[in-house]
């Protein structure tokens, strides 16, 4: 059994082929922000505090106005199903049986419905801004009416980033069987038994949408071609009023942009990089958080989205003035070696290290955490 992440994600790349693990993997071009999401944790030590009472500890919040077991989501990854079928079925459930929230990609390989059948977890759903305003207009209506409980919006990805470890393994979905695929997916006969071979992989929410294929591939080029170049903070506007609840703004890293977003409406701030897949060299999340924060004040809440693969990551983020904090990669590596197991298992990884590094700071609760419990080194 995995006792960290870092083992899950060394037990991940054995469960799947080179080519799957390395789209879960990596990042764009030279990878230099995926690396400082997770180094910059390094730039904090705590301030420990002794003889204080840590019998008893709670480790619940609320994130966005929903109760959470403790202070992280499961942030929303396209394409989960290729590397588990119904993989994002298989995180919902985990995630609600943890207590905490989950939210769905508009990338999913899994419907809207899918997944407010499978579960009754707190469900976020994740848009991008298209073009296409009918679309996405339908996109929301359906995720108010299967219970989504606060909408994410995504805004970092006005075009896609160049992520040269697919480029060079010609990853496609479904994936495409050459020689070389062939026999790296032989090596690897269960995923290709569970994936593989199994039912077409493709992005389920488009069904019936108008979106003229339900081949992945070319959902993707459709996508690419709607992303909306000339979209501003006055378009959240429009969106929070078709919601109606909580909105939060995903792929924020500075101050400007974060009271930009709270002032046009958003109550939550992701402060992300979209874990280094879009613009290389940008600033890692946890080094944005504490200009982010500042920024905002008490009038939004910001969650940190980037580079956390330990509990005592989560503590930082907290210290820093985070609510709480967005997983990917865990949880995917997670549903690659176990499935619904293995992403309960990531997930618990993480609760138990957060536990075990609060109890260590001497601090019995997440409000209780404070910047001056860390220090820069």
């Amino acid at each position: 059994m995995a006792i960290n992440i870092a083992e899950l994600r060394d037990a991940a790349r054995r469960h799947l082929p080179k080519t799957i693990f390395e789209f879960v993997d990596g990042a764009s071009q030279d990878e230099i922000t995926l690396r400082s999401n997770r180094a910059d944790f390094e730039r904090y030590a705590f301030r420990t505090r002794v003889l204080t009472d840590v019998s008893t500890r709670d480790l619940s919040t609320t994130i966005l106005g929903a109760p959470a077991a403790f202070p992280l989501v499961l942030a929303p990854t396209g394409l989960a199903g290729i590397v588990r079928r119904h993989g994002e079925l298989a995180a919902s459930r985990a995630a609600n049986a943890a207590g905490v929230p989950y939210c769905l990609s508009t990338m999913s390989t899994c419907t809207i419905e899918q997944i407010a059948e499978a579960s009754d977890v707190t469900r976020w759903f994740q848009l991008y801004v298209l073009r296409d305003r009918g679309l996405t207009k339908a996109f929301i209506e359906r995720a108010k009416a299967s219970g989504c409980k606060a909408l994410v919006l995504t805004v970092d990805t006005k075009v896609q980033g160049p992520r040269e470890r697919d480029m060079r393994n010609g990853f496609t979905v479904p994936p495409r069987f050459t020689l070389g695929t062939m026999a790296d997916f032989a090596m690897h006969w269960r995923w290709l038994l569970d994936v593989g071979l199994g039912p077409k992989v493709t992005f389920r929410n488009f069904e019936g949408t108008g979106v003229k294929s339900d081949d992945a591939m070319t959902i993707t080029q459709f996508i690419a071609g709607q992303y909306d170049l000339s979209v501003s903070y006055k378009d959240l506007e429009w969106f929070k009023s078709l919601w109606g609840g909580p909105v939060a703004v995903k792929g924020i890293l500075t101050g400007e942009d974060a009271r930009a977003a709270v002032d046009h409406g958003a109550d939550g701030i992701i402060v992300s990089n979209h874990g280094g897949r879009q613009l290389d060299g940008a600033i890692s999340a946890i080094r944005a958080l504490p200009e982010v924060v500042d920024a905002v004040g008490d009038r939004a809440e910001v969650i940190l989205d980037g580079g956390v693969r330990r509990g005592a990551d989560i503590v930082k983020a907290l210290c820093l003035g985070a609510r709480a904090c967005m997983v990917g990669r865990p949880w995917l590596y997670g549903l690659a070696v176990d499935g619904e197991v293995g992403v309960a298992r990531a997930i618990e990884i993480l609760r138990h290290e957060f536990d075990l590094a609060m109890t260590l700071l001497g601090y019995t609760r997440p409000s209780d955490l404070r910047k001056e419990c860390l220090v820069e080194v």
